[in-house]
């Protein structure tokens, strides 16, 4: 699994321009399947999400985890796009649907995480804060 992680100080997601999920000052993760992943890859990376430390402490150094602070996440199968041969991306690394939302749901389970809507077509809005982004995978782990 990969996990586009931004600290937001806001972030939303909508369908057909109707507000769907919106949180205030936390993390956005865009959540990539691939096909072989399982609960273990699920449950290290939202576990990982929840312990890191890039919010700032008292003296403003990014040394405070996740805490009380709010999770929007939202499924991105474009995150196995190899575009590595030619100019149009190719897939074939991202899980099926009906492997990928489960691993998905299972992971926003965890983290408590507002959510998009699982193979809608969604605008995502977003205030990057500071900007700090990060990509975790749960390969190699």
């Amino acid at each position: 699994m990969r996990a586009l992680i931004q600290r937001v100080s806001r972030a939303s997601v909508s369908v057909d321009g109707a507000a769907v999920s919106a949180i205030g000052p936390g993390l956005l993760v865009l959540l990539g399947v691939k096909d072989g992943d399982a609960e273990g890859d699920a449950d290290w990376l939202a576990d990982k999400v929840t312990a890191l430390r890039v919010f700032p402490d008292a003296d403003g150094r990014m040394n405070e985890p996740l805490g009380d602070r709010e999770v929007l996440c939202v499924s991105q199968f474009t995150l196995y796009g190899d575009v590595r041969r030619g100019n149009r991306p190719s897939y074939v690394e991202a899980a099926a649907p009906e492997h990928a939302e489960p691993l998905y749901e299972r992971f926003c389970e965890r983290l408590g995480a507002r959510r998009g809507v699982f193979g809608a077509m969604m605008a995502v809005e977003l205030v990057n804060d500071g900007p700090v982004t990060l990509l975790l995978e749960s390969e190699g782990r």
